[in-house]
């Protein structure tokens, strides 16, 4: 399953604090909107991982999927970010996998 892979990608390299990594699994226009204001492509997405703390992990299940068309796939995920400092966050995450990309990336505060 592509979002499956893509997710993994994603969280090898959010685990590795691995800002251009993680960066590499989103399209050129993506929407990110993390725990703070959104941006829009590879460049925000690779400040806003840069601004974490190292030793930030993440653990993710898919709670949900919907193909949409042929390389366009939903998620609904639960992502429980750990620190090394602080509990862990539990986040709700919506993406919208593009081929083998994510083109939008919207989080949730529980």
């Amino acid at each position: 399953m592509a979002l499956e892979d893509v997710m993994d990608r994603w969280k090898r390299a959010v685990d590795a604090h691995d800002p251009e990594g993680v960066a590499a699994n989103f399209t050129e226009d993506a929407i990110f909107q993390g725990l703070q204001p959104y941006g829009v492509g590879k460049a925000a997405v690779a400040a806003y991982y840069n601004s974490q703390p190292l030793g930030l992990k993440a653990e993710y299940e898919v709670l949900e999927t919907r193909r949409l068309a042929d390389d366009l796939v939903l998620g609904y995920l639960n992502v429980d970010f750990s620190f090394t400092d602080r509990p862990v966050r539990t986040v709700r995450l919506g993406v919208l996998v593009r081929g083998d990309l994510i083109a939008h990336y919207q989080v949730s505060a529980l």
